[in-house]
């Protein structure tokens, strides 16, 4: 079968609209008729959640520092089933990535390098506020820099007037890049934003909605989406990525896994709970703003999120509080990811003021700082847990302000700028900060669901 084809939106720098067209694009194309099949390069939660509601299905990630370049085409193939056009949507700048120890100029895991590996073409949102001439010396720069990436079009974004927009289109066109979309200057067009970026949309709607019809209304307006649809390439020719045959077969008696979601909890990958289903499991959402465990629940996971901002309403949610630390006291498994580690603490200090409780079912203590704690690990699991063994080798994400004092049995292990732990693994408790892609992972899960079915028939006997 052949591959759904694609395009890349990136951009010189980060700040230039990616999000704000690929997102309108996204909305543009499915209003035309398209089914649309949404990306982000790299380890964004945030991003997809409006692609999400621009295209009516998940927004997914390919990132190749989380998985591996190995995967990206099969996650691609997967994450666009069903789809006639899939529109990516870049990170940082086109050719920025991570810097690695054993090639100090390789951007790895940019969107120029995710664009090779699709075999699609790149669209530059280029921003021209305070441009005219030289906005040819910038694309002919981009354009000659790499030749295995194929630059294929423009979209001049916040142009001042007709007679910029003639001048920077000249220039465009002068080193021999379409212009494919002219997007006026829109200061209304801003999505809020707090300490770790854009505001997830999971806790903007119906506003999220209202912003994306808007970025959807402009798309429309001022993109040629026929244009940017005969763009669309792909040289993509693995089979796609396959959840049950990751995992095997699948533990019996199907044991509830229940999955944290809601305002509070909104970092996720799509392929986290597919993976747990194919292993067995019976995944159910709930919203611990408002609801408590599922019925028969014997695993719980607690993703991303920004608690410390509902900390109140997590806190009034007691009857909740007091069924998960049963749940540990009881030693079922638990997986608790960056908010859902700080869910499990006492709480959240800041400035040397106590926040409201929460769980209190981890012996540490938690503040939220000024400092971002930003960037890739390679991590090694230091103790057995209910996810991993003592050894296992991961590369994960970390993203947040806040800090947890170290536990008795630290969960990971890595080198930046020193020796660092981080995480506690306590009865069936695997928290941590780390940010980890479940499809690098699979025995992983698989191993959860295995002691989810363990809990389960624990309770049942």
């Amino acid at each position: 079968m052949i591959a759904v084809p694609a395009v890349v939106i990136a951009a010189p720098a980060s700040g230039s609209g990616k999000t704000t067209v690929t997102t309108g694009l996204i909305g543009a194309l499915r209003n035309a008729g398209h089914a649309v099949a949404p990306f982000k390069v790299g380890p964004d939660y945030i991003d997809p959640g409006y692609h999400a509601l621009a295209a009516g299905r998940p927004g997914r990630n390919l990132d190749p520092n989380l998985v591996g370049e190995q995967l990206i085409p099969s996650l691609y193939r997967a994450g666009s089933r069903g789809a006639d056009i899939a529109v990516v949507e870049g990170v940082m700048g086109l050719f920025d990535g991570r810097i690695r120890p054993e090639s100090a100029a390789e951007g790895f895991g940019s969107t120029a390098h995710v664009a090779t590996l699709l075999g699609a073409p790149v669209i530059l949102v280029v921003d021209v506020a305070g441009h005219s001439q030289s906005v040819a010396a910038l694309l002919h720069g981009f354009l000659a820099f790499d030749a295995a990436v194929h630059v294929a079009g423009v979209i001049l974004n916040r142009v001042g007037s007709a007679r910029h927009e003639e001048v920077v289109r000249a220039a465009a066109e002068s080193v021999g890049l379409p212009v494919v979309g002219v997007l006026r200057r829109d200061d209304s067009l801003s999505v809020p934003s707090r300490h770790l970026g854009l505001i997830p949309a999971a806790e903007r709607s119906p506003e999220a909605r209202a912003a994306v019809a808007a970025m959807t209304g402009l798309a429309a307006a001022s993109i040629d989406l026929a244009a940017v649809a005969g763009l669309a390439r792909t040289t993509v020719t693995a089979a796609p990525w396959s959840a049950a045959t990751e995992v095997g077969e699948p533990v019996p008696g199907g044991p509830v896994v229940a999955m944290a979601a809601g305002p509070a909890f909104t970092f996720g990958y799509p392929e986290h709970a597919e993976l747990l289903a194919a292993a067995g499991a019976r995944v159910v959402e709930f919203d611990p703003l408002t609801e408590s465990l599922p019925v028969g629940t014997s695993a719980l996971v607690l993703g991303g999120g920004f608690p410390e901002e509902h900390t109140t309403t997590l806190s009034a949610n007691e009857p909740l509080r007091t069924a998960v630390r049963a749940h540990v006291m009881a030693g079922r498994p638990v997986h608790a990811e960056c908010a859902g580690y700080l869910y499990l603490t006492a709480g959240v200090t800041r400035a040397g003021r106590p926040g409201a409780q929460l769980v209190g079912a981890l012996p540490v203590t938690a503040e939220f700082g000024a400092r971002l704690t930003l960037g890739y690990r390679d991590a090694v699991a230091l103790a057995d847990s209910v996810l991993y063994r003592a050894g296992d080798r991961v590369t994960g994400h970390e993203f947040h302000r806040s800090t947890v004092g170290v536990g008795p049995d630290p969960a990971w292990g890595w080198q930046a700028g020193g020796p660092q732990v981080d995480g506690c693994i306590l009865r069936g408790v695997h928290a941590s900060f780390l940010h980890v892609h479940p499809a690098a992972v699979p025995a992983a899960m698989k191993r959860f669901v295995t002691a989810a079915g363990a809990a389960a028939a624990t309770s049942e006997g």
